[in-house]
């Protein structure tokens, strides 16, 4: 069960597209979650609202993320706690 807020889950995506969309590290990360990473964008600038079905995209694009660092839910509140998580 995730503990890390909705919101901040959008915030944490929207972080990591911005930030590393270009990075060599995710390139297969960004690429496979095209809907999920600027969604979280969209809700998290306002530009869209959130909904049941944004938030189940958010949901697999955030627990995706955190598996592929072999990260467990912590109840993130940036990107940065995940990363120095990861280690």
């Amino acid at each position: 069960m995730s503990t890390t807020t909705q919101e901040n889950k959008e915030l944490i995506l929207a972080e990591l597209w911005l930030n590393y969309r270009d990075d060599e590290n995710f390139t297969d990360f960004i690429s496979y979650n095209d809907i999920g990473l600027p969604l979280a964008y969209a809700i998290s600038a306002g530009i869209v609202k959130g909904t049941d079905l944004s938030n189940r995209f958010i949901d697999e694009t955030f627990l995706l993320l955190l598996n592929s660092l072999e990260v467990q839910d912590d109840g993130f509140e940036t990107l940065d706690d995940i990363f120095m998580l990861a280690g």
